[in-house]
């Protein structure tokens, strides 16, 4: 054989060309899908060997792995921000508005104007309890027995001289 000769490649079997594009799948497939790269990952562990010929694939199933843990814990946040969001949006809201709406009318009662006491309905309350006061109204109110009506010619004589009296008085 010549130095410039070239070599001839060793054909390999349809197995071996089979199980080189099985793990060349595994490459693709193990960055999009967790569940996979959990499996080669298991398998890997378990043989040292095997582990140590396809350390990349390794390498790349754990990455995937901890990039779907991140997207996990991200997820769950954004969904309790979503549910926190919309209970008060939905809940919490309308339960403040209908408590406060509860005590509207205390409110309402709260910004009327104060009442000002008039002076004389208190001076009229002292003046009913007075004793002399009360007779006088009770002497009012009843007429008393031994009068008698006047005849209607005397009330009209009355009428005629009350503008009399009036004018000489004024």
């Amino acid at each position: 054989m010549t130095v410039n000769a070239s070599r001839a490649k060793p054909r390999r079997s349809a197995i071996g060309i089979e199980e080189e594009r099985a793990w060349v799948s595994f490459y693709r497939r193990a960055g999009k899908d967790p569940a996979i790269a959990a499996e080669v990952l298991a398998q890997l562990d378990s043989d040292p060997e095997m582990k140590r010929e396809h350390l990349a694939l390794y390498l790349c199933c754990r990455e995937s792995l901890r990039l779907h843990q991140a997207r996990e814990a991200r997820n769950q946040r954004f969904g309790r921000f979503v549910r926190w969001l919309l209970g008060g949006l939905f809940i919490r809201f309308p339960a403040n508005v209908r408590r406060a709406l509860g005590r509207g009318s205390d409110l309402a009662a709260a910004c009327l104007p104060e009442e000002h006491s008039e002076p004389a309905t208190a001076q009229i309350q002292r003046l009913a309890k007075s004793p002399k006061v009360r007779a006088a109204r009770a002497a009012f109110k009843a007429p008393s027995i031994s009068e008698k009506p006047a005849s209607p010619s005397a009330d009209s004589a009355m009428v005629d001289s009350a503008p009399r009296a009036a004018q000489a008085t004024g």
